[in-house]
């Protein structure tokens, strides 16, 4: 089936990472659990964990922990924090891999001329280094951890920076996710929703109120270029 995809000339097509992009789990529950195992307590497993990613490493520790039947507050969250990031830093693409067809389908908006961004909960730094490791990061114009914005998801101003700092405009523009803090910032900003049905999410993905669903990266393509049909060309 043929795709037209010339509405997404000069379209901004915005990815959250963790669960998106990249399956991530592994590496930062093998790192929740080393601090588990510090601390006396038992590592969790994968299927346990993953859909606590989502909302940062501090909210990752404060979940894995409270799991436990342990409660962190400061300042020990911050020490554990610490102590989480610089084991995940050496440790950040031990496991993680890229989702299946994640770079054709980068390659083929790219090549309709939209512009590619990473709007992420995950630190700058740490996305840069985990999008280096994984041959990603050279795909995106801009690549925003809330550090860089100002605001975290589901806060519309995290999404609405890295559009901006992109080159694009919010009503030219798709995001891309797997959770409910990609959906409220997308629905704050009024920016169209595509969620993958395999990220990181304890709440049902088909309750999020996405514009549309994908299975694979294979159907990217289409639902981009179907959101980006209302789109006037540009001039």
């Amino acid at each position: 089936m043929d795709i037209n995809l010339s509405g997404l000339a000069g379209a901004t097509v915005v990815f959250d990472l963790d669960g998106t992009l990249v399956e991530s789990a592994p590496d930062l529950v093998a790192t929740l659990n080393v601090l588990l195992a510090q601390e006396g307590a038992r590592p969790l497993l994968l299927s346990e964990a993953r859909n606590m990613i989502g909302h940062g490493a501090r909210a990752l520790l404060a979940k894995g922990f409270a799991a436990e039947g342990i409660v962190v507050e400061e300042p020990r969250l911050s020490e554990l924090f610490e102590r989480f990031i610089a084991h995940y830093r050496e440790h950040i693409a031990d496991e993680s891999f890229v989702f299946p067809g994640v770079e054709a389908a980068l390659d083929t908006l790219r090549g309709a001329g939209a512009t590619l961004a990473v709007c992420t909960n995950k630190r700058t730094d740490l996305s840069l280094s985990l999008l280096g490791e994984l041959g990603l990061i050279d795909r995106f114009a801009a690549i925003i951890g809330p550090d860089s914005a100002g605001a975290a998801k589901p806060d519309p101003r995290h999404l609405l920076h890295a559009i901006e700092h992109a080159g694009g405009r919010a009503d030219r523009a798709v995001m891309v996710g797997d959770s409910s803090s990609d959906a409220l910032a997308a629905q704050a900003a009024r920016v169209p929703l595509i969620l993958v049905t395999f990220g990181y999410t304890p709440v049902p993905v088909v309750e999020l109120g996405a514009d549309l669903l994908i299975d694979h990266f294979d159907e990217l393509t289409a639902a981009c270029a179907q959101l980006s049909q209302p789109w006037r060309s540009p001039a």
